[in-house]
């Protein structure tokens, strides 16, 4: 053990050593900058070379550009009286030097703008000045002055002159009082009113129904808020190749000079066939295969046909998703199957119709209300008298939903920042050969957190919680219990072996649940990534799982880039093997775990 750690921290030190020598080094050393904050401006924008100038005429070129590369920066952060020399050391090989004096930093001073033709009116003036956000007296750096212009410019485009635009500027650098005085040009142009919207392109889709999309009315003053707001929601559809959405120029105006919006669109193909696969030493291979048909109904609808054959669930079914269902930013889902799914806790056979309604409430939160009804024959086992009975249930479910979901992620396979977050009530009623009324809760949250170079490194955080109220375990068909083990909750466990079991093994589910999982996730190269990964959950027969019921698993896993997200390959093994779980599982998806 002694003799590995050595060899193991001879290692370290021998890469260490190796990567600092392979190090880039600065084209040049920047001398005579006291202030720590504008000397590491400078730095960063100096470019590295992997190796030494091998001559003296390349070090005074290096010298040269920085020099340039400094002044730069010395005027974006308003240094004016700067002296920058550019040298060469005298050593072998010889070093790009830039000695700096900053001198005193330019203040700004009375920032204003002049307007160009008809100025708006009052507010408008008095809102593009507060836009600015220059204050007399700061420094007078350039990158603030050009972001004031634009921040002038879009102020008014907002309220309402689309027209607007910046005509060159003005800007004084006066040595004598040390000053930057800023001066906008501005013309505004007239205010805006819109008209309705023109479909300029000939498609499957009815102009009428994307006119209903606007979010705003004839006559409204323009806002462009309201045409991007237009474009995302036709998006939202994807069921569009491209779409561009933009206001009329003044020759389209009508009588009234009011402007359309036009918008023009191009449809993907009809049909799509889609297949996907997955494998997992717990639950098997299964196949996916999907025929999907977009915009029959001329109104950016869906229709999915799925189909999905696996070793623990086959499903046939059907889909209709109309998007801006009767008001915008309502999504309309029409489902129907028939299912098998054959589980070490249960078997069951059935079909079943739903009806859910999504609403976007901001750009990421989302809430949803609906209902299903299945027709189902359950099989399932539980223990009577000490003794394992089969039983078979032919059920009658009425099941409502509510739900609400924010994803606040930046990515949706392979988030690296962010947080997400989702809560479920199902009010259920069974009828049938049992019969019992109860409230299924369950909620979700994950967490992504990036740090280190070129945020390399992240860590990913998700805690699951569930229950059931209002009815006992048995009382609930097996196939509505919540169950844990497998690869989307506790890897390195069968799936459904997590929580109480029967003499003869039998998985029996519960009516809590918790989960948690944690993860690092390490980049290696531009497509490889490296995950090292903590499952652990538990399934309780009462309102909360006790300490007893927990179970964890950990693991390592591998990561390829597709392009659109990862390909993954996780090993995990059990933590506290019980009789019957196996001593390590595999898992291969595409996306991240979670």
């Amino acid at each position: 053990m002694v003799l590995g750690r050595t060899t193991l921290a001879l290692a370290a030190v021998t890469w260490l050593s190796a990567s600092a020598a392979w190090a880039d080094e600065p084209m040049a050393q920047i001398q005579g900058v006291e202030d720590r904050a504008l000397r590491d401006a400078i730095q960063r924008a100096l470019s590295d070379s992997k190796q030494p100038p091998r001559s003296r005429s390349e070090a005074r070129r290096r010298a040269r550009q920085a020099g340039e590369d400094a002044i730069a920066v010395l005027r974006a952060e308003g240094y004016y009286a700067y002296t920058v020399e550019p040298d060469v050391t005298e050593g072998d090989p010889p070093r790009a030097i830039v000695r700096i004096t900053p001198g005193p930093a330019f203040l700004l001073a009375d920032p204003h703008i002049d307007w160009s033709g008809s100025p708006p009116d009052e507010g408008v003036r008095q809102r593009a000045v507060a836009a600015m956000r220059l204050t007399e007296g700061e420094p007078g750096r350039s990158a603030d002055v050009v972001g004031a212009e634009g921040r002038i410019v879009a102020q008014v485009a907002k309220l309402g002159y689309a027209d607007v635009a910046a005509e060159p500027r003005e800007v004084v650098v006066d040595h004598a009082d040390r000053t930057v005085r800023p001066t906008f040009r501005i013309m505004a142009g007239e205010l805006v009113r819109l008209n309705g919207v023109d479909v300029v392109t000939k498609g499957r889709t009815n102009p009428e129904w994307v006119g209903r999309l606007a979010p705003w009315v004839a006559g409204d003053v323009y806002d462009p808020e309201d045409v991007a707001e237009l474009e995302r929601r036709l998006r939202d559809t994807a069921v569009y190749d491209s779409i561009s959405v933009s206001l009329a120029g003044t020759d389209k105006a009508s009588a009234e000079g009011y402007r359309p919006v036009v918008v023009t669109l191009s449809d993907r193909r009809a049909r799509t066939i889609e297949l996907g696969a997955g494998y997992s030493t717990s639950e098997g291979a299964g196949v996916d295969a999907r025929w999907i048909r977009y915009n029959r109904q001329k109104r950016a609808d869906t229709t999915t046909y799925a189909l999905r054959f696996a070793k623990l669930e086959q499903r046939l079914g059907a889909e209709i998703s109309l998007p801006h269902w009767r008001r915008p930013q309502q999504t309309l889902k029409l489902n129907s199957s028939v299912f098998r799914n054959d589980t070490d806790a249960y078997n069951e056979t059935g079909a079943t119709v739903g009806v859910d309604l999504t609403r976007r409430r901001q750009t990421t939160a989302y809430r949803t209300f609906g209902v299903s009804f299945d027709l189902s024959q359950t099989k399932e086992q539980v223990n009577r008298n000490g003794l394992i009975a089969g039983r078979k249930l032919n059920l009658a479910t009425l099941a409502g939903l509510a739900a609400y979901a924010w994803d606040f992620s930046d990515d949706i396979l392979d988030p690296k920042r962010g947080w997400r977050l989702e809560t479920r009530a199902e009010p259920t009623y069974v009828a049938g050969d049992t019969s019992v009324p109860y409230l299924k809760l369950a909620g979700q949250g994950s967490a992504y957190l990036p740090f280190g170079k070129q945020d390399s490194t992240v860590l990913a955080a998700r805690v699951k919680l569930g229950a059931i109220l209002g009815a006992g375990l048995l009382d609930v068909p097996a196939s509505r219990r919540f169950f844990s083990g497998g690869g989307g909750s506790v890897r390195g466990y069968a799936y459904q072996a997590i929580g109480p079991r029967l003499s003869d093994n039998t998985p029996q589910g519960g009516i809590s649940l918790v989960e948690t999982s944690f993860e690092v996730r390490q980049k290696i190269t531009d497509r490889w990534s490296g995950v090292a990964f903590v499952d652990a959950g538990a399934i309780g027969t009462h309102e909360t799982p006790q300490r007893e019921d927990f179970r964890a698993g950990a693991g390592l896993g591998v990561r390829y880039d597709l392009g659109f997200g990862p390909i993954r390959a996780d090993i995990a093994a059990p933590l506290g093997r019980r009789k019957g779980d196996p001593k390590f599982q595999i898992y291969l998806s595409i996306g991240q775990s979670f």
